[in-house]
């Protein structure tokens, strides 16, 4: 339940931020992802909104519980500035090869339709680091679609 508060709040934050509406209309979004077997240590990945350029613009959730080992996280590192408060309470533990993390978040209406993009960064110890191992936009149409990803994330797909 925190969890999904959490999030409301910054997806609420986000569309406030962008279009100022009166009230804000939330989603439940479900997140699916799955990963490829490899052989490493467990994946820290950062599922983040990023606009129409790219440009970071929150934090949805971080799988990894050591934030030193966040700076490998590329793309979301840069965007969100490693703030802690940009993923305080959106955290969860790493993900193993071969497993699937599903999450639910609330995400306010306006931002699906609107040229945001859904990105998740990739990172294993002492292996390979994959910015945007995910990119894709985040669509009525999308949604339901899995992709294939490029680095660690066998597949993902978003669930309105």
């Amino acid at each position: 339940m925190k969890k999904t508060l959490l999030a409301m709040g910054l997806a609420f934050g986000l569309t406030t931020a962008l279009t100022m509406p009166a009230f804000a209309q939330a989603r439940e979004v479900t997140f699916t992802t799955e990963l490829r077997n490899y052989a490493g240590d467990g994946a820290y990945l950062a599922l983040y909104l990023a606009d129409a350029n790219g440009r970071y613009q929150g934090t949805l959730w971080v799988a990894g519980g050591k934030s030193k080992y966040y700076k490998h996280l590329s793309g979301w590192a840069r965007g969100s500035g490693l703030n802690a408060a940009e993923y305080d309470g959106l955290t969860g533990a790493s993900l193993a090869s071969g497993r699937t993390m599903k999450i639910t978040l609330n995400l306010d209406d306006a931002l699906i339709d609107s040229g945001y993009e859904i990105r998740i960064d990739t990172a294993v110890e002492d292996m390979r680091d994959h910015r945007a191992d995910i990119a894709v936009p985040l669509t009525s149409e999308g949604s339901g679609q899995p992709q294939a990803g490029r680095g660690y994330i066998q597949s993902f797909q978003y669930d309105l």
